[in-house]
């Protein structure tokens, strides 16, 4: 039977539907992370920690009275954390203040579960705040931890975080380890040490050290857990390209090995494994003066292609809330 337009009702009623065939970056991305840590040779104990975590939403369709053809295949996507913390301290004790603050942030993310896999100029705001939540919520497990015994009361550590989703960095920092991105060649180091020689290079004159502590050279201004009140953590936002490598560190690598062995190891683009352990091995080899633990990821989209001018062109990061100062 026809209708009065003379097409077939039944072709029009089987007719196949026509899906959102468009996915979110989030489902697209893939990181490719891996972590090493050790001890210095003058160090007793190893005080750093390490974490990376996949945070991810799922779609699966279980039972439907609909056909395959009608409903989308299943769906996952994600945001990635990763963090390093350098723990300060007499001791051992140091390794328990970065074993709580990364414990601590662990549980957090399951508890109040707001991960925000996909960035839009509207939650971008609350992102920050959560951040900035989170690390407080940190200093206060390691205050609280100093209270289990007279030995861990002067405990802190310092905190780097990254979050990747979709082509959104966001990074919050406390102390002296440091994140770095490596992009088309060049190194730039996206936090700002948190240490009395920073302090006086920025701000000249006198300068308060009620908070700070001492991890062997270095004099560390901000801290996990060095206040109740807890610190003021620097939190930065900008946008990622297929190709990038993000590189989390504690100082035991930059106080031995220059910015430009540390590219020279990314350059070559080898599995983040094996650039983690050359990295360990290279501070190693320049005394390990203090324990050193680092955290390569590799940033990429499998369906991503683009000409190495193009590349070249976005690796001219300026100074800026959205684009970190260049080495």
């Amino acid at each position: 039977m026809e209708s009065d337009n003379g097409i077939n009702w039944r072709e029009v009623v089987s007719r196949p539907l026509r899906g959102d065939t468009s996915w979110p970056l989030s489902s697209e991305v893939r990181l490719e992370v891996a972590g090493a840590s050790a001890r210095g040779k003058v160090q007793p104990y190893n005080t750093d920690h390490y974490l990376a975590i996949r945070l991810g939403r799922l779609q699966e369709t279980l039972i439907s009275s609909l056909s395959d053809a009608d409903l989308p295949p299943r769906f996952e996507e994600y945001g990635y954390a990763m963090l390093v913390a350098d723990g300060l301290g007499s001791g051992a004790e140091g390794a328990r203040a970065s074993r709580v603050a990364l414990s601590a942030l662990a549980h957090l993310a399951i508890r109040y579960g707001k991960w925000n896999v996909r960035v839009t100029q509207e939650n971008t705001v609350d992102i920050v705040e959560q951040g900035d939540f989170f690390c407080r919520r940190a200093n206060d497990a390691v205050t609280e931890a100093k209270r289990a015994h007279s030995r861990l009361a002067d405990i802190a550590t310092s905190l780097t975080t990254v979050y990747i989703a979709g082509d959104d960095l966001f990074f919050a920092h406390v102390g002296h380890s440091r994140a770095f991105l490596f992009r088309a060649g060049a190194l730039t180091q996206l936090t700002v040490d948190d240490t009395l020689e920073e302090l006086r290079l920025r701000a000249p004159g006198p300068t308060s050290l009620d908070q700070a502590k001492r991890d062997l050279t270095h004099v560390v201004t901000q801290t996990i857990g060095g206040a109740a009140e807890g610190p003021y953590a620097a939190i930065e936002h900008f946008h990622l390209f297929p190709g990038d490598r993000v590189l989390l560190c504690t100082n035991g690598l930059t106080d031995a090995v220059s910015s430009e062995e540390i590219a020279d190891v990314l350059t070559l683009q080898r599995h983040p494994d094996d650039d983690c352990r050359r990295l360990i091995d290279l501070a190693l080899e320049k005394g390990g003066p203090d324990n050193v633990t680092v955290i390569v990821a590799n940033y990429w989209l499998p369906t991503f292609t683009v000409e190495s001018d193009a590349i070249a062109d976005s690796a001219n990061i300026q100074p800026g809330a959205d684009s970190p100062a260049r080495l």
